[in-house]
């Protein structure tokens, strides 16, 4: 115990008596102090790389559907890196489409808290209180953000959808019309916002955005689904209907199977019960044949051809689902046989080669597809689509350079999100592969040999330059690590030599030169009270080492005998240093040590109770070390 007439500061750092009074520097002057700016590195993390392979693999969940792996990946991304509010916003996403919607809301607020001028942050928060049914808060969160960014859609569409479920009359059937789309309780308008991408995209529909009464009822009907009720004698509008309903898909969508067309579905209204639908067969609606009598003889079998092709195309997407690749090709071969100027056709045979794991193959003929789509103007669509076939082919094959020159191509023809975020995702996965086949050892040995000889010659900047060419080469190893640390010391780039001797410890946690190294970094950067941690620690490895031993007596002796000498402006910059540290800001935020600190001035024998306790003691010796609590 320490007897009452000891000051209670005596001895913390096992030196000669410190002063009688602890003096903690005037409040005013700390919280003057900017803890967030004061030290502030402008480096990425060693981690960000892994952090965004995980959300590239928690985007790549989230698209499949996989939600529990989603957020698995994106939780991995944020515990790699926590300062990037993009995680947290996708992981907000992930937690809503779950049905989440308190995680959902958790993270929306610390997107806007990490990043308050992220639009999507806002709008992720105001979807999560609408999925809780908070609409009062959902429209307050979407009142914020565009106050922000008063131009931003998703902001305008989530504000109006919330105050249409708070304010807008239940959606039930008007007197006297019958079951409208409105009495349908909890079915989503067909008729929303993705209604015009659809007819956009089906050949048939397309021309019915330039009829003006038919856009003036489709928008009608956005406004007002009860409203259809009025157009069942227009054929377009059931069309559409049936769009909508999921009739028209789009052709060749992925590699999972050629291009093919569903049997449309029927849009009576007077269907029978569930297990009578799953008998029934879709109905082929009745085609008008096409009058050929005033074609000449050449255009007549063109157009029988074509139309004979197509026949074959069908045939060869049954033979494809049903596994039997060789006849299907033998279809599709019979179809470029009759119409060698549908591009469709090679690309289905590039999707049976895809599929057999004949990725030459299937690269050739997405060239060949890509080559008649140019020549007979195909639709952009069809040609990205080629080119996107290839990218995979190419994937597979492992040529990841080629791969990304395909996307890139598919772009140019079509953008499409879905072959963004595979292009970014083989950029990473190149990135990685190209680092990994640069490792060599040996070559690293030979460069660190180069930088150990210039730094020698104290030729500071080539010896920098070696050693990270030698920590390119062999990333895992801590003495070449080391070597760099030191010589970015040399040209003042403190922040960089420190950020390399922590991955050298991570690498090897018992290497003793490292520790030393990194107390070394800590006296030069002023955070003595961290140097005094490293050089314990690297004396608790090897309780002789002479550096270690040499850092710490020169630490201590900093830290008593240093404030003396120095002027107010040199403590303040000191305590800056202090402050910028968290765990000094938490030691200081709690209310115990406060009351302790503030006891040696007013109340010493209480403060001299509470030194008799280890971890006040060691709480105590940090803020001194760090030059928050000067001695004096």
């Amino acid at each position: 115990a320490v007897p009452p007439q000891t000051p209670a500061a005596a001895n913390l750092l096992s030196l000669p008596l410190l002063a009688s009074v602890i003096v903690v520097l005037p409040l005013a002057s700390l919280k003057s102090l900017d803890p967030i700016n004061a030290n502030k590195q402008d480096i990425m993390p060693d981690n960000a790389d892994d952090a965004e392979q995980f959300k590239a693999a928690g985007n790549k969940a989230l698209q499949s559907g996989n939600l529990t792996a989603a957020i698995e990946n994106y939780t991995k991304a944020i515990n790699a890196d926590g300062t990037n509010h993009v995680y947290y916003s996708n992981r907000s996403a992930a937690y809503l489409k779950k049905g989440d919607g308190n995680n959902a809301l958790e993270d929306a607020n610390s997107t806007i808290a990490i990043n308050p001028e992220f639009s999507k942050g806002y709008s992720r928060k105001g979807a999560a209180l609408h999925s809780l049914k908070r609409y009062n808060d959902a429209v307050t969160a979407y009142e914020e953000g565009l106050a922000k960014f008063p131009t931003d859609a998703a902001l305008k569409k989530g504000i109006e959808e919330v105050k249409r479920d708070k304010d807008g009359p239940p959606r039930v059937a008007r007197a006297g019309m019958g079951g409208g789309m409105g009495s349908m309780p909890g079915m989503a308008n067909p008729f929303g916002n993705q209604l015009i991408q659809k007819i956009m995209l089906n050949p048939k529909t397309r021309p019915y955005l330039n009829d003006k009464d038919f856009m003036a009822k489709i928008e009608k009907l956005q406004r007002d689904p009860n409203s259809l009720t009025e157009m069942i004698s227009d054929p377009k509008v059931m069309e559409v209907l049936g769009l909508a309903l999921g009739g028209g898909g789009d052709d060749d969508d992925d590699d999972s199977e050629p291009a093919y067309k569903p049997a449309p579905k029927s849009n009576s209204s007077n269907a029978g019960s569930s297990a009578e639908k799953k008998e029934e067969k879709p109905v082929e609606p009745k085609k008008e044949e096409e009058d050929l009598s005033q074609l000449t003889p050449a255009e007549r079998k063109k157009k029988e051809d074509q139309k004979a092709a197509m026949g074959c195309k069908e045939r060869g997407n049954e033979l494809f689902k049903s596994k039997k690749f060789d006849e299907a090709l033998a279809a599709y071969d019979e179809a470029i046989t009759l119409d060698p100027t549908n591009m469709t056709f090679l690309n289905n045979k590039a999707a049976v080669y895809f599929n057999s794991k004949k990725y030459d193959e299937c690269i050739e003929e997405c060239n060949k597809a890509v080559e008649v789509g140019k020549a007979n103007m195909a639709p952009f669509e069809d040609r990205a689509k080629a080119y996107t076939r290839c990218a995979k082919a190419h994937q597979k094959k492992g040529d990841l350079g080629k791969a990304i020159e395909m996307c890139k191509e598919a772009q140019l023809e079509c953008y499409e999100k879905a072959t963004e975020r595979m292009m970014k995702n083989m950029e990473l996965e190149k990135k990685k592969a190209d680092a990994a086949a640069y490792h060599d050892d040996d070559k690293a040995e030979e460069a660190k040999q180069r930088g150990n000889e210039h730094f020698r010659n104290k030729s500071w900047g080539d010896a920098v330059k070696e050693y990270e060419e030698a920590v390119k080469r062999a990333p895992k190893n801590a003495p070449i690590r080391n070597n760099l640390a030191a010589a970015l010391c040399k040209v003042m780039d403190f922040n960089g030599a420190k950020s390399n001797i922590e991955k050298a410890i991570e690498l090897d946690p018992k290497y003793v030169k490292a520790w030393a190294r990194k107390g070394d970094i800590e006296v030069l950067m002023k955070e003595n009270h961290k140097a005094l941690e490293s050089y314990k620690a690297g004396l608790g490895i090897d309780p002789s080492n002479a550096a270690c031993k040499e850092g710490l007596r020169k630490v201590t002796a900093m830290i008593n005998y240093g404030a003396s000498t120095m002027t107010e402006e040199e403590k303040m910059e000191r305590a800056r240093h202090g402050m910028a540290d968290p765990e000094i800001q938490s030691i200081l935020q709690d209310p115990m040590m406060q009351q302790i600190l503030k006891d040696f001035s007013e109340n010493p024998q209480e403060a001299n109770k509470a030194m008799r306790d280890p971890t006040v003691r060691a709480k105590v010796e940090k803020l001194i070390a760090s030059g928050v609590v000067q001695t004096g």
